[in-house]
């Protein structure tokens, strides 16, 4: 794309954010339930494969500065599920048909048995859901910032996660209203601006919109994650979290542990919120790389 930095005053957008994003992805899709699953892939022939699996109301393209990083050392798919991103709504979501979507995409890709599935928040419950019931497909689960809160944990304060429908008139003006869902600060301007360059689309009859179902939370059944998927993981697991994410407490690490019958490795990114590969990008792929080298060793 564009370096919408060129000829600006003050760039202080880093190479290897550029380098990320300029690496060629190709699209694909594949069909689940008359619905079409749209993914990228980075093709690394021989290595073994890694699916990304995005939160609520995001989409593929929040990997696109992470996922070319990992090349050296995985095949990479990153995911659109459905009612987000590129892929096609739905009238009704699950996570069984969500979980049906990340096989299917492991399936299309050519992902072997051995491959690694890396969830972040949203898409993190429909890949345990997916290693419940496929247990064998996929051999370790990393989960960023996504778990299951203990049942005596307060309710979260300012959870607004919904969309509603807006359209705006053009697309700068669109740029203008982005914002991340839970709220948060981001002190990485240029990945919130290469992120809503990309979650925006034309309307037909003019103007621009998000690239959300805005019915999906309403339209999502059966989506209160389940103790039991958590105690039945068979798949090996790793964690990554932000250290002052407000939606990742101590006590939901120690409530998964007490759920989850093997031990597994947890991991802190300093300085980082919820959206811990927006806040800390480079710290988060140093960590994600370690862990991943623990869950295959």
């Amino acid at each position: 794309m564009a370096r919408w930095d060129q000829g600006e005053s003050g760039n202080t957008i880093p190479d290897w954010f550029w380098k990320a994003v300029e690496t060629p992805a190709e699209t694909r899709s594949v069909e689940v339930d008359e619905c079409d699953v749209v993914y990228r892939f980075y093709k690394s022939s021989g290595k073994p494969g890694m699916l990304l699996i995005h939160g609520m109301n995001a989409h593929s393209r929040w990997w696109d500065f992470i996922a070319p990083q990992l090349l050296d050392d995985y095949e990479i798919a990153a995911m659109d599920l459905t009612g987000m991103g590129d892929s096609d709504y739905r009238y009704e979501y699950h996570p069984d048909t969500y979980a049906q979507e990340i096989k299917a995409v492991l399936d299309d890709a050519g992902f072997d048995d051995n491959c690694l599935v890396v969830a972040h928040s949203f898409g993190g419950y429909q890949a345990v859901r997916a290693a419940n019931l496929y247990p064998d497909r996929f051999a370790a689960l990393v989960l960023v910032d996504s778990g299951i809160r203990h049942p005596d944990e307060p309710p979260l304060q300012n959870m607004m996660m919904g969309g509603r429908a807006k359209v705006y008139p053009d697309k700068e003006n669109a740029l203008t209203r982005f914002r991340l869902q839970p709220p948060q600060p981001c002190d990485n301007a240029y990945i919130l601006q290469y992120i809503a360059r990309n979650s925006l689309m034309a309307v037909d009859g003019g103007g621009w919109a998000w690239k959300f179902d805005e019915d999906l939370l309403t339209s999502l059944k059966d989506g209160e994650r389940q103790p039991e998927d958590y105690a039945n993981l068979r798949v090996k697991l790793g964690l990554i979290y932000g250290e002052k994410s407000e939606l990742f407490s101590s006590r939901t690490l120690d409530y998964m542990r007490e759920l989850i019958p093997r031990d597994f490795p947890a991991y802190s990114v300093a300085d980082a919120q919820h959206h811990v590969f927006l806040d800390q990008p480079l710290a988060f792929v140093e960590t994600l790389r370690k862990l991943c080298r623990e869950l295959t060793n």
